[in-house]
Order: structure tokens, then sequence, then C-alpha cells
């Protein structure tokens, strides 16, 4: 099992009460944990595994504006500039650096859609521009393909998948959160039917504010208590080389693999919309909602049966407060790479820069479990069947990049504060109440 996150020390004691208790954490938990604790409220942040775990770790590391779904851009924006802030603030190296990211194409249906994202952004002053085909040739420097042309971001950014969100956590506890890992939540109690506890493997949680930032495990969690969320897992793959000459400072994607320069002198290198579906009861549950995206990308996944149909996410286990509960008996979400696709990606990326042929060595190769929505924005909102119980879930493989935004958005609501950004794109009742849900926008 590979250590994607760098190690965080747990608070040692299980708190008897606190204000707030946030489930999952990941990159969205930590920063909701970090704003609430800044704020002054007691907050105790339980995982069920370990910080940054499961998908916060196990990211490509982007941290965009560019080519964002319209109704992410205020929380892109936002968050780039929380990034650099917190890098200061935290003394803590997060990873971050604004060096850019590109995107390169032989399509003009990918230019044509570049322009008209382009267009659609210019009212939020982001700073995008078309590339010629010289210009993409020169900024992917080496490259033997024929570009026809690119689009490109000077002020967007990157940071470091294993540094981010356990640098984040320590920060939060700095500022008075208990952090408990290995400490599973098994689920709610309420009074009168409002959340009065969690209730954990260690002990019970006396609040009366949760926030459920579990991931691609948040639909279970919430099926548990009567709540419907449509949510589907696509297992991705994802690998780091060894050091590499820098040929590429910040992000590239190109329409066979994507490669962010690391900090270790390696690149991640990530398959755009290739993985594996795993059928699943979860997944037949909400079929009908995922159908459209499912034929979308259908090109792209290669389908089974697997564990998934038993174990994990989503499958259809059930469990009482006082017995042994799924989030234990799967610590952390490790779904197995592809090699086939790591061998289509180290092939790719030596016939596009041939300077490379013999030297990508693979230092480590993971899979994760991106968890979706139908229409690919989050949820981040309060559960009204739930007085008390607010979620951020469903970032549909970008929500690394969002996640100081997103964390300090749920932070609002469960605090009941003025929201910095609107809520309403994001809102929960959109998936169930029959609202028409638009083709995921982003790229």
């Amino acid at each position: 099992m590979p250590l994607l996150a760098e190690p965080v020390t747990s608070t040692p004691d299980l708190p008897a009460a606190a204000d707030v208790v946030i489930i999952g954490a990941g990159i969205v938990g930590v920063f909701a944990a970090l704003n609430l604790a800044q704020r002054g409220h007691s907050v105790a942040l339980v995982e069920k595994g370990v910080v940054g775990g499961e998908q916060s770790s196990r990211n490509w590391g982007w941290v965009r504006q560019q080519n964002r779904d319209v109704r992410e851009i205020p929380m892109a924006i936002e968050s780039l500039a929380m990034w650099e802030q917190l890098s200061r603030e935290t003394n803590e190296d997060l990873g971050f650096r604004r060096k850019g990211l590109i995107y390169v194409t032989r399509s003009q249906a990918d230019l044509a859609t570049w322009e008209r994202w382009g267009r659609l952004a210019k009212p939020f002053g982001i700073d995008t521009r078309m590339l010629s085909a010289e210009q993409a040739r020169e900024m992917s420097s080496g490259s033997a393909e024929p570009w026809i042309g690119g689009v490109y971001s000077p002020t967007d950014g990157k940071a470091e998948p294993r540094l981010a969100a356990p640098a984040i956590a320590r920060a939060a506890m700095r500022a008075g959160a208990a952090i408990l890992q290995n400490c599973a939540a098994r689920g709610l109690e309420t009074t009168a039917g409002r959340v009065s506890a969690v209730v954990t493997e260690r002990g019970t949680i006396r609040t009366q504010a949760v926030l459920l930032a579990g991931g691609a495990w948040s639909s279970m969690f919430l099926r548990h208590h009567g709540v419907s969320l449509p949510q589907a897992s696509i297992q991705a793959t994802s690998f780091r080389t060894e050091a590499l000459p820098e040929f590429v400072t910040g992000g590239l994607s190109t329409p066979r693999f994507t490669l962010r320069r690391r900090l270790d002198g390696g690149y991640t290198i990530g398959l755009s919309g290739r993985g594996r579906l795993e059928l699943a009861p979860q997944g037949f549950r909400y079929a009908r909602e995922f159908w459209p995206m499912f034929m979308a990308r259908r090109d792209k996944l290669a389908i089974r049966i697997g564990r998934s149909f038993f174990n994990g996410p989503e499958s259809g286990a059930r469990w009482t407060l006082d017995g042994i509960s799924p989030f234990e008996r799967a610590r952390m979400l490790d779904t197995a790479p592809q090699q086939v696709l790591i061998d289509q990606a180290i092939a790719a990326m030596g016939e596009t820069f041939p300077a490379l042929r013999g030297q990508i060595r693979v230092a480590e190769a993971w899979g994760g479990a991106i968890d979706w929505t139908p229409d690919g924005i989050p949820v981040i909102a309060p559960i009204a069947a739930i007085p008390g119980l607010t979620v951020a879930t469903g970032f549909s493989g970008h929500g690394f990049g969002t996640g100081p935004s997103a964390g300090k958005l749920a932070a609002d609501l469960v605090a009941g504060d003025p929201t910095s950004i609107d809520a309403a794109p994001f809102r929960y009742e959109r998936l169930v109440d029959g609202s028409k849900l638009t083709v995921p926008g982003m790229i």
C-alpha cells in the first residue's frame, strides 16, 4: 500500500463534546476544520484512516481556474488566493507554486471549446491565453507532436497532495481543533430529529453540528440515515516518475496524458478520463441519474464486477451504531492501479517527448476512487431532513484545487455565517428534486 500522505500525529483523547464534528480528513475537511477553529469554534475532526489518505493525496496536484465549469469559477478564484495566503500564514510548505498550466491539442474542436470557455470566463478576469501552433510547441519543450494550438493560464499553479492536507491539519490543531485518525464515525444520533451526537468506534461526541466530508463514502453514510445522494466512483490510475529533466515547470495536459512537475524533480502522470468502473449496488441504484455521463465517457472506461460489489463505499452494506461499520473494515480506499494505463502513458510520453525514451522510470503507482455527482459539481449544503447536518462531497475529480474555498464555504454554512461565494449552485436538492441537471462543463 503506498504511503502517499505525510504522517500527522493525532490528538490523543476523544473529546466528549464539540461545537462541530467533521467526518473525513481530506482536503475539504481539513480546510473546514482550520476555518472553524480560527473562528473560535471547538472542532473534532474524525477520520477512519489517516489525514489525506484517499483521493486528497492521490490526485494530480493541479490548482487551476482555467477550464473550470463556470459554476465553480468563483470558488476556484478564491481558492487560488487562499493557497498563496495559507502558505504564508501557516508557515507550512504546501508545495504551492504559481507555475502556469498548459493545454495542447491537435483538435479544432478542443480549440473551439477553449475559446468558448475564455468568453465565459472573461467577466471573472481570469488570465487565460489561446496559443498558436508555434507557441504550443514552444511551451511543451521537446515535443514532437504537431500541435495546432492550445490554451495557457500563467497564474494557475500546483501544490503537493502528499503535503497539503497534512499541513493544513497541523495548522488546524494549532488553532485548537482535535484531529482523530483511525477513528471511524459509525453514524449520527438525533434528538427531536436534530443532530445531537456522532457515534465513533472510540465513543460518542456530543454536538449539534456535523459536516460530512467523506468523499466516496458520503453516499453510504447518508443512506444509513435515510438520505439519498446520487454518487458514483471511478477508479483512476496515476503514478510518479523518478527525477527527469525539467521540460515543463507547471502542468501540461495533452490528449493522451497529463503531467505535473513535482518538487522532488519527477513528474506526476495521469490519464484524463481513463479508469475503471466497478459494478456495485450503489451504481445500480443511481444508474438512471448517471446514464448521460456514462454514455459520454464509456469509451474511456473499463467495466467489470470487482470487490466494490461486496466491500467499500458502493456496496449494500448495513450496520448498527454498536457494531463494526464498513468504515472500519476499509480504513483506506486503496484501489489497484491499472498497469495497462501506466504502460500506455509511458509509451505516449516517449512518443510525445522523444528525448525521454528509455528514461521514464516509475517510482510509485497508485489507484484512487474519484467520487462523482451526475452533473460533475459538488454538493456543499445543509441537509434539511436532518437539521444540523451539512455535506461537502462529490467533487468529481477536481476538488483538490478548490479545497480551500470549498472548506471555507462549508464552514460558513455550518456556522451560519455569510458566505463569500454563492452557495446556490452546490445545493443538495438539485440532485433529488427533479431539477434538470446540465452536462458537466469542466474539462
